[in-house]
Protein backbone atom coordinates (compact mmCIF):
# COMPACT_ATOMS: atom_id res chain seq x y z
CA UNK A 1 0.00 0.00 0.00
CA UNK A 2 1.81 3.16 -0.88
CA UNK A 3 1.77 5.93 1.70
CA UNK A 4 0.26 9.23 1.26
CA UNK A 5 2.03 12.41 0.40
CA UNK A 6 3.24 13.43 4.09
CA UNK A 7 3.36 10.05 5.60
CA UNK A 8 6.59 8.20 6.14
CA UNK A 9 6.87 4.55 7.07
CA UNK A 10 8.73 3.21 10.27
CA UNK A 11 10.63 0.08 9.65
CA UNK A 12 11.53 -2.29 11.90
CA UNK A 13 13.86 -5.00 12.00
CA UNK A 14 14.04 -7.10 8.76
CA UNK A 15 14.36 -11.25 9.39
CA UNK A 16 18.06 -10.22 7.08
CA UNK A 17 19.68 -7.11 6.64
CA UNK A 18 22.75 -6.88 3.92
CA UNK A 19 25.55 -4.82 5.65
CA UNK A 20 26.18 -1.23 5.36
CA UNK A 21 29.34 0.22 2.98
CA UNK A 22 31.13 2.22 5.50
CA UNK A 23 34.02 3.51 3.09
CA UNK A 24 34.27 7.29 1.76
CA UNK A 25 31.42 8.28 4.28
CA UNK A 26 28.50 6.65 2.23
CA UNK A 27 27.14 4.62 5.12
CA UNK A 28 24.14 6.72 5.59
CA UNK A 29 23.51 6.71 1.95
CA UNK A 30 22.01 3.51 0.56
CA UNK A 31 18.79 2.83 0.25
CA UNK A 32 18.61 0.76 3.78
CA UNK A 33 16.28 2.13 6.31
CA UNK A 34 14.81 4.91 4.34
CA UNK A 35 11.94 6.81 4.35
CA UNK A 36 9.39 7.44 1.95
CA UNK A 37 9.32 11.83 1.12
CA UNK A 38 6.51 11.48 -1.22
CA UNK A 39 6.60 15.29 -1.15
CA UNK A 40 10.40 15.50 -2.53
CA UNK A 41 9.77 12.68 -5.20
CA UNK A 42 6.21 14.53 -6.85
CA UNK A 43 7.65 17.82 -6.93
CA UNK A 44 11.79 17.05 -7.15
CA UNK A 45 14.59 18.22 -4.80
CA UNK A 46 17.19 20.82 -5.42
CA UNK A 47 19.25 17.70 -6.81
CA UNK A 48 16.63 15.97 -9.21
CA UNK A 49 13.81 17.88 -11.13
CA UNK A 50 10.44 16.42 -11.18
CA UNK A 51 9.92 12.91 -13.35
CA UNK A 52 10.02 13.98 -17.43
CA UNK A 53 8.67 11.13 -20.21
CA UNK A 54 10.11 12.50 -23.35
CA UNK A 55 8.15 10.41 -25.63
CA UNK A 56 10.87 9.02 -27.50
CA UNK A 57 14.67 8.43 -27.23
CA UNK A 58 16.85 6.14 -29.56
CA UNK A 59 17.98 3.42 -27.55
CA UNK A 60 21.59 1.32 -27.86
CA UNK A 61 21.51 -2.18 -26.87
CA UNK A 62 24.58 -2.61 -25.54
CA UNK A 63 24.81 -6.84 -26.06
CA UNK A 64 25.32 -5.97 -29.34
CA UNK A 65 29.16 -5.15 -28.25
CA UNK A 66 29.40 -8.40 -26.26
CA UNK A 67 31.67 -10.97 -26.85
CA UNK A 68 29.23 -14.23 -26.84
CA UNK A 69 31.93 -16.33 -24.92
CA UNK A 70 31.57 -14.06 -21.65
CA UNK A 71 34.63 -13.50 -20.75
CA UNK A 72 34.46 -10.67 -18.62
CA UNK A 73 30.93 -11.44 -16.85
CA UNK A 74 31.90 -15.59 -16.06
CA UNK A 75 35.42 -16.06 -15.22
CA UNK A 76 36.16 -19.73 -16.12
CA UNK A 77 38.39 -19.60 -12.39
CA UNK A 78 36.04 -17.76 -10.69
CA UNK A 79 31.92 -17.92 -11.62
CA UNK A 80 30.27 -20.66 -10.43
CA UNK A 81 26.75 -21.36 -12.74
CA UNK A 82 24.09 -23.53 -11.76
CA UNK A 83 21.13 -23.54 -14.63
CA UNK A 84 17.77 -23.65 -12.31
CA UNK A 85 15.72 -25.09 -15.18
CA UNK A 86 16.25 -26.34 -18.49
CA UNK A 87 14.64 -22.99 -20.20
CA UNK A 88 15.60 -20.23 -17.60
CA UNK A 89 17.50 -19.32 -15.40
CA UNK A 90 20.92 -18.99 -13.68
CA UNK A 91 22.07 -18.68 -10.31
CA UNK A 92 25.47 -17.33 -10.07
CA UNK A 93 28.03 -17.28 -7.55
CA UNK A 94 31.47 -15.75 -7.59
CA UNK A 95 31.09 -12.48 -9.90
CA UNK A 96 30.09 -9.12 -8.16
CA UNK A 97 28.15 -7.09 -10.47
CA UNK A 98 29.27 -3.60 -9.01
CA UNK A 99 32.91 -4.65 -10.11
CA UNK A 100 32.46 -5.30 -13.95
CA UNK A 101 34.07 -3.41 -16.38
CA UNK A 102 32.20 -1.48 -19.39
CA UNK A 103 32.92 -4.86 -21.54
CA UNK A 104 31.38 -7.42 -18.29
CA UNK A 105 28.28 -4.95 -18.40
CA UNK A 106 28.13 -5.27 -22.36
CA UNK A 107 28.42 -9.26 -21.62
CA UNK A 108 25.38 -9.12 -18.93
CA UNK A 109 22.96 -7.36 -21.37
CA UNK A 110 23.77 -10.15 -23.68
CA UNK A 111 23.02 -12.82 -21.08
CA UNK A 112 20.14 -12.28 -19.82
CA UNK A 113 18.46 -11.83 -23.12
CA UNK A 114 20.47 -14.41 -25.38
CA UNK A 115 19.23 -17.76 -26.33
CA UNK A 116 21.44 -21.45 -26.11
CA UNK A 117 20.48 -23.49 -28.94
CA UNK A 118 21.81 -26.40 -27.37
CA UNK A 119 19.97 -29.04 -24.82
CA UNK A 120 22.11 -28.92 -21.86
CA UNK A 121 22.48 -25.30 -22.04
CA UNK A 122 20.07 -22.68 -20.56
CA UNK A 123 18.08 -19.83 -22.01
CA UNK A 124 19.02 -16.82 -19.77
CA UNK A 125 16.84 -14.09 -19.76
CA UNK A 126 16.74 -14.00 -16.13
CA UNK A 127 19.73 -14.96 -14.09
CA UNK A 128 20.10 -14.85 -10.56
CA UNK A 129 22.96 -13.07 -8.77
CA UNK A 130 23.93 -14.49 -4.79
CA UNK A 131 26.47 -12.54 -2.68
CA UNK A 132 26.21 -8.87 -4.07
CA UNK A 133 26.97 -5.68 -2.54
CA UNK A 134 23.99 -3.80 -4.41
CA UNK A 135 22.40 -3.14 -1.70
CA UNK A 136 24.83 -1.74 0.30
CA UNK A 137 25.86 0.83 -2.72
CA UNK A 138 25.56 4.48 -2.22
CA UNK A 139 22.21 4.80 -4.06
CA UNK A 140 23.66 7.42 -6.99
CA UNK A 141 26.39 4.82 -7.75
CA UNK A 142 23.61 2.20 -8.26
CA UNK A 143 21.51 4.55 -10.40
CA UNK A 144 24.83 5.11 -12.50
CA UNK A 145 25.24 1.36 -12.77
CA UNK A 146 21.93 0.68 -14.33
CA UNK A 147 21.66 3.48 -16.14
CA UNK A 148 24.48 2.01 -18.22
CA UNK A 149 21.84 -0.04 -20.06
CA UNK A 150 19.34 2.85 -20.90
CA UNK A 151 17.74 5.70 -19.76
CA UNK A 152 16.04 5.47 -16.40
CA UNK A 153 12.38 4.69 -15.92
CA UNK A 154 10.19 6.92 -13.40
CA UNK A 155 7.60 5.36 -12.16
CA UNK A 156 4.13 7.09 -11.99
CA UNK A 157 3.08 5.81 -8.91
CA UNK A 158 5.41 3.85 -6.41
CA UNK A 159 7.41 4.68 -3.43
CA UNK A 160 11.44 5.71 -3.75
CA UNK A 161 13.73 6.92 -2.34
CA UNK A 162 14.47 10.51 -1.39
CA UNK A 163 15.50 12.52 -4.11
CA UNK A 164 15.71 9.34 -6.42
CA UNK A 165 12.65 9.05 -8.62
CA UNK A 166 14.64 6.52 -10.44
CA UNK A 167 14.57 3.54 -8.22
CA UNK A 168 10.98 1.60 -7.36
CA UNK A 169 10.61 0.14 -4.24
CA UNK A 170 8.48 -2.94 -3.13
CA UNK A 171 7.46 -2.42 -0.14
CA UNK A 172 5.29 -4.55 2.08
CA UNK A 173 5.34 -4.21 5.95
CA UNK A 174 3.94 -5.25 8.70
CA UNK A 175 0.07 -3.80 8.22
CA UNK A 176 -0.03 -4.92 4.26
CA UNK A 177 -2.78 -6.39 3.13
CA UNK A 178 -2.41 -6.59 -0.42
CA UNK A 179 -2.15 -10.55 -0.26
CA UNK A 180 -5.67 -10.49 1.63
CA UNK A 181 -6.88 -7.91 -0.27
CA UNK A 182 -6.09 -10.12 -3.24
CA UNK A 183 -7.44 -13.18 -1.70
CA UNK A 184 -10.99 -11.34 -1.13
CA UNK A 185 -11.51 -11.40 -4.84
CA UNK A 186 -9.22 -14.20 -6.36
CA UNK A 187 -8.13 -17.32 -5.63
CA UNK A 188 -4.78 -16.84 -5.65
CA UNK A 189 -1.93 -13.97 -5.92
CA UNK A 190 -0.43 -14.37 -9.50
CA UNK A 191 -0.32 -11.82 -12.00
CA UNK A 192 2.09 -11.91 -14.35
CA UNK A 193 3.67 -9.38 -16.23
CA UNK A 194 5.91 -7.62 -17.97
CA UNK A 195 6.86 -4.07 -15.87
CA UNK A 196 5.50 -0.77 -17.39
CA UNK A 197 4.51 -1.85 -20.59
CA UNK A 198 1.95 1.05 -21.33
CA UNK A 199 5.00 3.42 -21.51
CA UNK A 200 6.09 4.37 -25.10
CA UNK A 201 9.32 2.88 -24.34
CA UNK A 202 9.34 -0.52 -21.79
CA UNK A 203 12.51 -1.88 -19.83
CA UNK A 204 14.45 -4.17 -21.80
CA UNK A 205 17.57 -5.36 -18.98
CA UNK A 206 16.04 -4.73 -15.43
CA UNK A 207 17.72 -5.03 -11.94
CA UNK A 208 15.56 -6.70 -9.02
CA UNK A 209 17.78 -6.75 -5.67
CA UNK A 210 16.71 -7.48 -1.76
CA UNK A 211 16.83 -5.48 0.65
CA UNK A 212 14.77 -7.38 3.77
CA UNK A 213 12.16 -9.99 3.67
CA UNK A 214 10.64 -12.67 5.35
CA UNK A 215 12.17 -16.18 6.51
CA UNK A 216 10.21 -17.90 4.24
CA UNK A 217 8.11 -16.82 1.21
CA UNK A 218 7.58 -13.41 -0.85
CA UNK A 219 9.48 -15.49 -4.03
CA UNK A 220 9.30 -14.19 -7.51
CA UNK A 221 8.33 -16.21 -10.49
CA UNK A 222 9.81 -15.62 -13.73
CA UNK A 223 8.04 -17.34 -17.17
CA UNK A 224 9.81 -17.37 -20.78
CA UNK A 225 8.20 -15.18 -23.19
CA UNK A 226 10.27 -16.69 -25.86
CA UNK A 227 9.14 -20.57 -25.37
CA UNK A 228 5.74 -19.20 -25.30
CA UNK A 229 5.57 -18.18 -28.57
CA UNK A 230 7.49 -21.17 -30.14
CA UNK A 231 4.77 -23.55 -27.96
CA UNK A 232 2.48 -22.17 -30.45
CA UNK A 233 1.67 -23.70 -33.52
CA UNK A 234 2.84 -22.14 -36.42
CA UNK A 235 -0.99 -21.26 -38.39
CA UNK A 236 -1.37 -19.54 -34.86
CA UNK A 237 1.89 -17.76 -34.64
CA UNK A 238 1.15 -16.32 -38.02
CA UNK A 239 -1.80 -15.20 -36.99
CA UNK A 240 -0.53 -13.49 -34.12
CA UNK A 241 1.49 -11.44 -36.74
CA UNK A 242 0.53 -7.94 -37.54
CA UNK A 243 -1.89 -7.67 -34.03
CA UNK A 244 -1.47 -4.64 -31.72
CA UNK A 245 -2.66 -4.23 -28.34
CA UNK A 246 -3.27 -1.16 -26.01
CA UNK A 247 -1.71 -1.23 -22.76
CA UNK A 248 -3.25 1.34 -20.38
CA UNK A 249 -1.21 2.73 -17.14
CA UNK A 250 -4.77 4.52 -16.45
CA UNK A 251 -5.66 1.80 -13.97
CA UNK A 252 -2.39 1.46 -11.89
CA UNK A 253 -2.75 5.66 -11.03
CA UNK A 254 -6.61 5.48 -10.34
CA UNK A 255 -5.97 2.82 -7.32
CA UNK A 256 -3.02 5.07 -6.60
CA UNK A 257 -5.08 7.87 -5.74
CA UNK A 258 -8.26 6.21 -4.39
CA UNK A 259 -5.14 4.40 -1.88
CA UNK A 260 -4.16 7.81 -0.54
CA UNK A 261 -0.67 7.27 -2.72
CA UNK A 262 0.50 9.95 -5.66
CA UNK A 263 0.50 9.85 -9.43
CA UNK A 264 3.49 11.78 -10.83
CA UNK A 265 2.08 12.40 -14.14
CA UNK A 266 -1.25 12.00 -15.98
CA UNK A 267 -1.50 8.29 -17.00
CA UNK A 268 -1.11 7.03 -20.63
CA UNK A 269 -1.85 4.69 -23.14
CA UNK A 270 0.39 2.74 -25.86
CA UNK A 271 -0.15 0.50 -28.54
CA UNK A 272 2.21 -2.57 -28.71
CA UNK A 273 2.52 -5.59 -31.03
CA UNK A 274 1.09 -8.79 -29.43
CA UNK A 275 4.45 -10.27 -30.80
CA UNK A 276 8.08 -8.36 -30.26
CA UNK A 277 11.35 -8.86 -31.44
CA UNK A 278 14.26 -8.61 -29.85
CA UNK A 279 16.94 -6.00 -31.27
CA UNK A 280 19.92 -8.24 -30.24
CA UNK A 281 19.24 -11.77 -30.20
CA UNK A 282 16.31 -11.64 -33.23
CA UNK A 283 13.99 -13.77 -30.90
CA UNK A 284 10.63 -13.00 -30.87
CA UNK A 285 8.28 -13.20 -28.01
CA UNK A 286 4.69 -13.18 -26.84
CA UNK A 287 3.69 -9.66 -25.19
CA UNK A 288 0.91 -9.23 -23.57
CA UNK A 289 0.25 -8.08 -20.17
CA UNK A 290 -2.04 -7.99 -17.26
CA UNK A 291 -1.76 -3.63 -18.30
CA UNK A 292 -3.23 -4.99 -21.84
CA UNK A 293 -6.88 -3.59 -22.35
CA UNK A 294 -7.98 -4.90 -25.86
CA UNK A 295 -6.58 -5.76 -29.34
CA UNK A 296 -6.95 -3.14 -31.74
CA UNK A 297 -9.61 -3.97 -34.63
CA UNK A 298 -11.19 -6.64 -32.69
CA UNK A 299 -14.42 -6.43 -31.28
CA UNK A 300 -14.65 -6.83 -27.07
CA UNK A 301 -15.75 -10.28 -27.13
CA UNK A 302 -13.01 -11.33 -29.78
CA UNK A 303 -10.38 -9.57 -27.87
CA UNK A 304 -11.10 -11.00 -24.25
CA UNK A 305 -11.37 -14.65 -26.11
CA UNK A 306 -7.92 -14.40 -27.79
CA UNK A 307 -6.18 -12.55 -24.82
CA UNK A 308 -7.52 -14.99 -21.95
CA UNK A 309 -6.15 -17.73 -24.73
CA UNK A 310 -2.58 -16.28 -24.09
CA UNK A 311 -3.07 -15.35 -20.35
CA UNK A 312 -3.72 -18.82 -19.84
CA UNK A 313 -0.95 -20.34 -21.88
CA UNK A 314 1.48 -18.14 -20.24
CA UNK A 315 -0.30 -19.51 -16.27
CA UNK A 316 -0.16 -22.82 -17.30
CA UNK A 317 3.48 -23.29 -19.01
CA UNK A 318 4.87 -24.17 -15.51
CA UNK A 319 7.72 -25.83 -17.61
CA UNK A 320 8.61 -22.54 -18.61
CA UNK A 321 8.91 -21.02 -16.09
CA UNK A 322 11.21 -20.74 -12.65
CA UNK A 323 11.03 -19.45 -9.12
CA UNK A 324 13.54 -16.86 -7.20
CA UNK A 325 13.77 -17.41 -3.56
CA UNK A 326 15.43 -14.23 -1.98
CA UNK A 327 18.45 -14.57 0.19
CA UNK A 328 20.27 -11.39 1.52
CA UNK A 329 22.34 -10.34 -1.49
CA UNK A 330 20.48 -11.42 -4.24
CA UNK A 331 20.02 -9.12 -7.44
CA UNK A 332 18.11 -10.57 -10.29
CA UNK A 333 18.56 -9.35 -13.75
CA UNK A 334 15.95 -10.45 -16.37
CA UNK A 335 15.16 -8.83 -20.21
CA UNK A 336 11.71 -7.67 -19.36
CA UNK A 337 10.86 -7.89 -23.40
CA UNK A 338 11.22 -11.37 -23.22
CA UNK A 339 10.41 -12.80 -19.64
CA UNK A 340 7.03 -12.21 -17.48
CA UNK A 341 7.28 -12.24 -14.00
CA UNK A 342 4.98 -12.38 -11.19
CA UNK A 343 5.46 -11.62 -7.60
CA UNK A 344 3.63 -14.35 -4.96
CA UNK A 345 1.99 -12.68 -1.56
CA UNK A 346 2.30 -16.13 0.54
CA UNK A 347 3.63 -14.83 3.65
CA UNK A 348 1.06 -13.19 6.55
CA UNK A 349 3.48 -13.10 9.60
CA UNK A 350 4.57 -9.54 9.73
CA UNK A 351 7.73 -9.86 8.20
CA UNK A 352 8.68 -7.38 6.15
CA UNK A 353 9.40 -7.26 2.68
CA UNK A 354 11.87 -4.83 0.85
CA UNK A 355 12.95 -4.73 -2.68
CA UNK A 356 14.57 -2.12 -4.74
CA UNK A 357 14.04 -2.15 -9.13
CA UNK A 358 16.14 -0.59 -11.06
CA UNK A 359 14.23 -0.24 -14.65
CA UNK A 360 16.47 0.91 -17.79
CA UNK A 361 14.24 1.84 -20.65
CA UNK A 362 14.98 0.33 -24.42
CA UNK A 363 13.44 0.85 -27.64
CA UNK A 364 9.86 1.43 -28.43
CA UNK A 365 8.52 -2.54 -28.90
CA UNK A 366 8.26 -3.85 -32.52
CA UNK A 367 8.31 -6.70 -34.88
CA UNK A 368 9.64 -8.73 -37.64
CA UNK A 369 8.05 -10.29 -40.42
CA UNK A 370 6.81 -14.19 -39.32
CA UNK A 371 8.94 -17.08 -40.04
CA UNK A 372 7.17 -20.06 -40.32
Amino acid sequence: MAPSLTETVSLRDPTFKVPLKTDAGHNKENLIGYQYEKEAELKGTDKIAPASFPNYLPHYDHGKDADPSFPDLLPKDQAEVDEVTPFIGSEIKGVQLSQLSKAGKDQLALYVAQRRVSSNEADHDKSAFRDQDFASLPIQEAVDYAGYFGRHHVHQTSGAPKGFPEIHLVFRGADDRTGATFLEQRTNTITWHSDVTFEKQPPGTTFLYVLDGPSTGGDTLFGDMVQAYKRLSPEFRKRLHGLRAVHSGVEQVNASLNGGGIARRDPITSEHPIVRTHPVTGEKALYPCVVTRHIVGFKKEESDYLLKFLYDHIALSQDLQTRIRWKPGTVVVWDNRLACHSAVFDWEDGQRRHIARLTPQAEAPYETPFEG
